[in-house]
């Protein structure tokens, strides 16, 4: 009976318990509820904050972009004017001054396919070798491929200038593609991403199958590192797609200029004497000049955030 008692007592008490247990930790549930609601509506503001930062100047430039060289300078810029006018001046910006901008736009182009490819071509490379292989003074070129990402591109264009001046290569292609091949960054990224994304017991199996290096590198490592090589070509393309001060201070002859440099001429003739004022040309090409790199990051957002995302989580 007082077995049976007892038992009746713990099935009994035990929802009491736990009902007593719910009310005790109700108050602190809400009022961590309550933390995580503010922590929302502080984060959704400042992501507004920072969505209108970013979309406000690209909603300026597609707005004045439909406006003719008058209506630019007599409405207000972040709305329309009466005459839209954006065909016009996409015509305007491919004829004027004998149709340079389709030059500027090849030049940059050639730039961007030989530069920028090649600097992802070495990175993969030479990323994935100092990843896989273990050799005499490995650490050694760990710390000099930190240190070079730590130095800023410009600190390097006057010497990189003095020595191409001595070499006769200033005022050529050869100016801004060399340069450009060289990413440091992109080879940390590629060492980084290489080392997780490419399982060493794969490695060793291919080798035991009698799959020489090269073999195992194009059939087996370079599918495993394509959102990493996606992230590294998008990196150097926009890089290279607007590099500004390296031509400014490589080239002379406008036939050989990218867009940035282009536009930037166009630009400085409202200062010049005699010179037209064609700012709404400017700003169809400055739109023009960011639509390919807008539609290269849509197209591959799928490949570069999953390469941006490697290695974050580990079993």
């Amino acid at each position: 009976m007082t077995a049976t008692t007892s038992a009746t007592t713990r099935e009994t008490g035990a929802p009491s318990r736990r009902a007593r247990g719910r009310a005790a930790a109700g108050p602190l549930v809400i009022r961590r509820r309550a933390r995580r609601g503010r922590r929302s509506v502080t984060l959704t503001a400042l992501t507004t904050i920072m969505l209108v930062y970013t979309l406000l100047p690209l909603a300026w430039l597609v707005i004045n972009a439909t406006k003719t060289q008058e209506g630019l300078l007599g409405s207000f810029g972040l709305w329309f004017d009466g005459d839209f006018a954006l065909f016009g001046n996409i015509a305007g910006t491919f004829t004027y001054g004998g149709g340079i901008f389709t030059r500027w736009l090849l030049n940059t182009l050639l730039y961007v396919v030989v530069g920028a490819g090649g600097a992802t071509l070495l990175a993969t490379i030479a990323g994935y070798g100092l990843a896989k292989f273990d050799f005499p003074g490995k650490k050694a070129v760990f710390a000099v491929v930190i240190g070079a990402v730590a130095v800023p591109g410009t600190a390097l264009a006057v010497p990189t200038f003095l020595m191409f001046s001595t070499m006769g290569l200033t005022n050529t292609p050869w100016a801004i593609i060399i340069p450009s091949l060289i990413s440091p960054f992109g080879l940390y990224l590629m060492w980084t991403f290489a080392s997780d994304a490419v399982p060493d017991e794969i490695l060793e199996s291919a080798r035991v199958d009698g799959a020489r290096e090269f073999q195992t590198f194009f059939r087996i490592s370079l599918p495993l590192l394509a959102p990493g090589i996606v992230t590294v070509l998008l990196f150097t393309v926009v890089a290279t797609w607007n590099n500004y001060f390296l031509p400014l201070i490589m080239l002379k002859d406008p036939a050989w200029y990218p867009l940035t440099l282009g536009l930037n001429s166009w630009n400085a003739q409202a200062t010049t004497a005699g010179g037209e004022v064609i700012f709404n040309l400017v700003i169809t090409g400055s739109l023009l000049t960011i639509v390919p790199l807008i539609a290269a990051f849509l197209l591959l957002q799928r490949y570069w955030q999953s390469g941006l995302a490697a290695g974050s989580v580990k079993g």
